[in-house]
């Protein structure tokens, strides 16, 4: 079942920033409300405590003779457990912490990129981030692989499957593609995709990042190789987490230096983001429990502490925080098809919204999405312009010469009267086009 308003008001108000205005830019002395998300969220209260509480008690490097050091393994050896149950990892040794998916990405492509011979492919696709082609592409120049893109359909911004399959090959090593665009919303066919790649023999890649604030992660069931994901867009600190198939990870080649404790960390870690990173996976379990409560009158199942209870209260949570959110979604939908000279880029037949995240990429005659995005901002509401790094599906829809997409992305905390308030906004924006303004009269 979805949240309910009821718990959705009590979860909001574990997010100190929603209750604050921007009194220094815009016209409305009402909150802010942040339609942001993609670009990065909001974080609740026990976020904050956890890295205040890492700063205050275990501040300290690892593998120390003493007590604060031990305090500080033992928080990350837990937040690794966490990050497995949310990822749904077979051992918290298949999770990697890094800066963000982009670093751990580079990073990993390098060991990759190790095995593999001049002449070798690599698949990408055109609807991903960058950050998910860029690395390859670097990999591919250095040692002399052939790299290969799979094409978007226009008309819907989803990948061109004919085309996959086609340039899937016995020559493919690795495909590396995204469970979800960052830029508008598309849900890809994962779990085909990583059949169809391994049958082929080759690795796959998954980029998470987009999709992890929205719905449950199942690395098991999806049966990938790698997953990435980033801890600041599902509600936590800048930190970067990675799921890797243990027996792929064990054979590959590390660069690391001699000392380091583990083959794919490099380096001092960011041990509060770490920490950071478990109070937000401590959350999102902690949605599931009340959804439980909500459903039964009391908690059922596992009690959250342990990793088994944890992983149900994580699915549970997610599960209806992806309810909630698409029932936003077709609220939002609404109003903006109703609105004139507002185009939808990507998924619009609402029966097809399982195959969408709750992620709005729009265009508005007359309005370069820089201008509509400040013209929001003005009155207190907090959206994206630009191609979000997404540089190769905003050149194939031909709009990176005008600026990009509008982009709106609901979470769980946004509310159908924030949604309301961006439809009023919106429709004032179009009312100052002169065609909207003679067509009135």
């Amino acid at each position: 079942m979805p949240l309910s308003d009821s718990l959705v008001t009590a979860l909001r108000s574990e997010f100190p920033a929603l209750d604050r205005a921007d009194d220094d830019r815009a016209d409305d002395d009402r909150p802010t409300v942040f339609f942001d998300g993609p670009g990065g969220t909001q974080v609740p209260r026990r976020v904050i405590d956890a890295v205040e509480r890492y700063y205050l008690t275990s501040n300290a490097n690892s593998g120390g003779a003493f007590a604060a050091s031990e305090r500080s393994d033992a928080m990350v050896a837990e937040a690794r457990a966490a990050a497995a149950d949310f990822l749904g990892a077979g051992s918290p040794d298949e999770i990697k912490f890094g800066a963000n998916m982009t670093t751990l990405t580079f990073h990993l492509s390098r060991s990759i990129g190790a095995t593999l011979r001049p002449g070798d492919e690599i698949l990408v696709t055109g609807l991903d981030h960058d950050a998910n082609v860029s690395p390859w592409r670097a990999i591919a120049d250095d040692r002399g692989l052939i790299l290969r893109t799979v094409d978007v359909q226009v008309e819907d911004c989803t990948l061109d499957l004919a085309d996959f399959e086609a340039k899937v090959t016995d020559r493919t090593k690795l495909v590396a593609f995204g469970w979800a665009s960052n830029a508008v919303g598309t849900i890809n066919p994962v779990r085909d995709l990583v059949r169809r790649a391994h049958a082929a023999g080759a690795l796959t890649y998954v980029d998470a990042v987009h999709y992890a604030p929205h719905g449950p992660i199942d690395v098991a069931a999806l049966e990938t190789d790698f997953l990435v994901c980033s801890a600041y867009k599902f509600f936590g600190p800048h930190a970067g987490i990675l799921y890797g198939r243990s027996e792929v990870l064990d054979r590959l080649p590390a660069y690391k230096v001699r000392p380091a404790h583990d083959r794919f960390e490099t380096g001092t870690p960011n041990f509060e983001g770490i920490a950071g990173a478990a109070g937000t996976i401590d959350y999102l379990a902690s949605i599931g429990l009340q959804v439980a409560t909500d459903v039964v009158g009391g908690v059922a199942g596992g009690d959250g502490a342990t990793p088994s209870g944890r992983r149900a209260a994580l699915l549970s949570g997610m599960h209806a925080i992806r309810e909630y959110e698409m029932s936003l979604y077709r609220r939002l939908h609404d109003g903006l098809v109703a609105l004139p000279g507002v185009r939808i880029w990507g998924i619009a037949d609402p029966g097809r919204f399982d195959e969408r995240t709750p992620t709005a990429a729009i265009t508005l005659d007359g309005f370069a999405p820089r201008e509509a995005a400040r013209l929001l901002g003005d009155q207190g509401i907090a959206v994206w312009d630009g191609d979000f790094y997404a540089q190769g599906l905003i050149e194939r829809l031909g709009l990176a010469d005008s600026g990009g997409l509008l982009r709106i992305g609901l979470v769980h905390y946004n509310t159908a009267a924030e949604v309301d308030r961006l439809l009023e906004a919106l429709a004032a924006i179009v009312e100052r086009h002169p065609s909207v303004a003679d067509a009135r009269g």
